[in-house]
């Protein structure tokens, strides 16, 4: 399987005592909820993700005992129009770091180019991490790269895990796994903006006021993050 953290990933849970009572590899198209609640745990909220001594990425969670019944496992969420039910995707695993940038101009994002399946569409500034990258030290040179702004980051917001079966830019069919790492992030002192990183998958990139959000077309994935609307007032 092509991914960028070869050491893999491990879910690790904390009771509300403190306790370690999870401790569990997350396989290609997992959700760590899910391997949460085949323990009999249930997710509160996530509160870090780093490196392990081994360079596995660790994603850690405070839990609570599972009342219901677990979430259930689910494959591919979607397939994409133009990938027929005979082909088979390549296995792809990407891990990447973003985050939620708000100043006094509103929220800081970022646009796709025709490098990407999705041009045109604004997102959170960040992307995958590169091989033994804290999540951490990620999203800031992400962040600079795409933008170049310096900013302060606050705490760790989600972690989404969304499995589809879709064709890349390059034509290649693939079952792709991304697990995002969304962390709260402010900008003390914004300077002018600078896309960095020539040859990316990022055209433009700007604050966008309260008002604008809802004019643009963003991916779903962060369309439906609230915490970017909370985020885009200024602060204080």
């Amino acid at each position: 399987m092509r991914t960028n953290v070869a050491a893999g990933i491990r879910v690790l849970a904390l009771s509300p005592a403190g306790d370690r009572v999870v401790t569990a590899g997350l396989g290609h198209g997992e959700h760590p909820e899910v391997v949460i609640g085949r323990f009999g745990w249930s997710v509160l909220a996530p509160r870090s993700a780093e490196l392990g001594p081994d360079g596995a990425l660790e994603l850690t969670y405070a839990v609570s005992p599972l009342t219901g019944p677990p979430p259930a496992a689910r494959g591919a969420t979607r397939r994409d129009a133009d990938v027929t039910p005979e082909e088979v995707g390549e296995p792809h695993q990407r891990v990447g770091a973003y985050a939620v940038v708000h100043g006094v101009s509103g929220v800081l994002l970022t646009q796709f180019n025709s490098q990407t399946a999705i041009p045109g569409n604004w997102g959170l500034p960040g992307g995958g991490l590169d091989e033994l990258e804290p999540p951490v030290e990620g999203v800031h040179r992400e962040v600079w790269e795409e933008t170049g702004q310096r900013i302060v980051l606050g705490r760790l917001v989600t972690v989404q895990s969304q499995h589809w079966v879709g064709r890349a830019p390059t034509g290649v069919v693939e079952d792709f796994h991304a697990i995002r790492i969304v962390y709260e992030a402010t900008c003390p002192v914004p300077t002018e903006i600078v896309i960095h990183d020539v040859g990316g998958t990022t055209s433009a990139a700007r604050w966008v006021s309260p008002d604008e959000l809802g004019e643009l077309s963003m991916t779903a994935s962060w369309r439906d993050l609230a915490e970017l609307y909370r985020s885009a007032r200024p602060p204080g």
